[in-house]
């Protein structure tokens, strides 16, 4: 059985940092003035996904427990093995017959 390791978790923090430093660069630089027009839309995208990945990392950080951590393991585990069987049980694949 593969030993998985626990990731760690500095390299969110450091992805965090990054993220919540291009976003405190950009959001002034952002003009969101009635004329401005396609400028506006993709700098308000840009920073909704900038928002999302800030959340994504905070989440992992703080939101996530151990226990459900274990839980989804767990799943991925049971999934892996199905799959291992499911392509065992064809037989032998890439031979001709």
């Amino acid at each position: 059985m593969k030993v998985v390791r626990k990731p760690s978790k500095w390299k969110h923090a450091v992805y965090l940092i990054l993220a919540l430093a291009m976003l405190v660069y950009a959001l002034p630089m952002i003009s969101f003035e009635p004329g401005a027009g396609w400028v506006s839309v993709f700098g308000a995208v840009w920073a909704g996904f900038a928002f999302l990945v800030i959340g994504a990392h905070l989440h992992f950080l703080l939101g996530v427990n151990e226990e459900k951590q274990r839980e989804l393991d767990r799943i991925r585990r049971e999934k892996y093995r199905e799959w291992e069987l499911q392509w065992g049980a064809d037989g032998k694949h890439g031979e001709q017959a």
